[in-house]
């Protein structure tokens, strides 16, 4: 499954690249991918600090972090894509930095996860 989508998803950026290449020019193309992997690390770098300061308030006060924590590495791959070149990637990216749709993976990660665990 994973090695599909990293056949799939290039592919499908290229496609949708070409097409908005086409419609707007190579100039302006570039110039969104550009601004919108400005926008999402400066988007990013805002929340991610204030997961961090959640985490570490939760921890000094003896508390288990463990929705922030998912949190974060939600925002870690958000990250990823939204500094991956692409309009697809970058939809996907600003999406997970919506907290309400953050919780809904975040739910659904662990539903998936929850009987998927092996302890050595």
């Amino acid at each position: 499954m994973l090695v599909l989508a990293f056949i799939a998803v290039p592919i499908a950026e290229l496609f949708v690249l070409v097409a908005v290449e086409d419609r707007i020019g190579f100039g302006t193309t570039l110039a969104a991918i550009l601004l919108t992997a400005v926008v999402g690390a400066s988007l990013l770098r805002r929340q991610g600090g204030a997961t961090m300061s959640a985490i570490r308030g939760q921890i000094s006060s003896g508390q288990f972090p463990g929705r922030d924590l998912a949190h974060g590495g939600i925002l870690l791959f958000a990250g990823g894509l939204l500094l991956t070149p692409g309009f697809l990637t970058d939809a996907v990216g600003f999406a997970l930095l919506v907290p309400a749709i953050r919780e809904i993976v975040r739910i659904r990660l662990a539903k998936f996860f929850r009987n998927r665990t092996i302890i050595l």
